[in-house]
């Protein structure tokens, strides 16, 4: 009797543990990219809320939640949407160089594309940003110093430019960026 009730007690303990790590390995159906997510900028949500803001975890750009996925093919071992923009940049020189030629003209004079990125929470943040300085006409350190401090690119653009139509210039600098991404990983 003492050893059924040892053996069902450690089967017990074994399952309660064991259910939370499988689930959250996708219940053993292998590696790869997250459903929704995948590799590309996204499923359902890159925006903060409702304003087509920051990009991260689970989401479309320009979308009203979540974080999603900015990795592309090829986008080396680095996950764009978990690294500083900075580390991505910098251990992915193809990508590095592609972005340069295609933002370093939209950047103020003199700045590096690993300075521009530095403190935004990721690559795609950063490349919207850019976008709506240059669509706009808002000078990028004051885009930047807004969205680095916790503004959304949407209320960053509200506060800097209180005329645009907020919404709208996220959801397009977001789709631009992705753009962008997109080339810069072929």
């Amino acid at each position: 009797m003492k050893r059924v009730f040892l053996l069902v007690t450690s089967l017990a303990v074994a399952l309660f543990f064991g259910m939370p790590a499988f689930a959250q390995h996708g219940g053993g159906h292998g590696g790869g990219p997250p459903s929704g997510g995948g590799a590309g900028m996204g499923g359902p949500g890159m925006g903060g809320p409702g304003t087509g803001g920051s990009m991260g975890r689970g989401g479309t750009m320009g979308g009203t939640r979540g974080n999603g996925s900015m990795g592309g093919p090829n986008m080396g071992s680095q996950s764009v949407s978990h690294s500083s923009p900075t580390s991505v940049l910098s251990s992915n020189t193809h990508l590095s160089s592609t972005l340069q030629s295609r933002l370093g003209s939209m950047l103020p004079s003199g700045m590096s594309l690993t300075d521009a990125a530095s403190g935004f929470k990721n690559l795609g943040q950063f490349i919207a940003a850019v976008h709506v300085s240059h669509n706009l006409g808002i000078p990028f350190s004051d885009l930047k110093d807004k969205m680095t401090s916790g503004d959304s690119l949407g209320k960053a653009i509200k506060a800097l430019k209180p005329d645009a139509k907020s919404k709208a210039e996220a959801k397009k600098a977001n789709k631009q960026a992705k753009e962008d991404l997109k080339n810069s990983s072929s």
